[in-house]
């Protein structure tokens, strides 16, 4: 059974960084694609990020330039790196793995 459970959301002022992690169970890990999503109250998901078993990533254009996507297959984890926040990038961020998987989430919150 896949579970994915997401790490290091809270709060943090204009201008900061947090870095989300992801844990992955299940056997495949290394040739599925991986992707960040987000929610913000009253909006639709929306993709954030995206990375390959290759390692090819796609970003949203709101995120490029701040937001990197990362995987460590040994780890079975995937990383979301988020530098210069705004607060329109309060959401709650979720985690996907390819095969309709999708984590609980963990709040991000950019506030001053």
């Amino acid at each position: 059974q896949v579970q994915l459970v997401e790490s290091g959301g809270g709060l943090v002022q204009p201008g900061g960084s947090l870095k989300l992690s992801c844990a992955a169970s299940g056997s495949i890990f290394s040739i599925v694609a991986l992707a960040w999503y987000r929610q913000a109250p009253g909006k639709e998901r929306e993709l954030v990020a995206a990375i390959t078993s290759g390692g090819n990533t796609n970003y949203a254009d709101s995120v490029k330039g701040r937001f990197t996507i990362s995987r460590d297959n040994a780890k079975k984890t995937v990383y979301l790196q988020m530098n210069s926040l705004k607060p329109e990038d309060t959401a709650v961020y979720y985690c996907h793995r390819g095969g309709g998987y999708w984590g609980q989430g963990t709040q991000v919150t950019v506030s001053s």
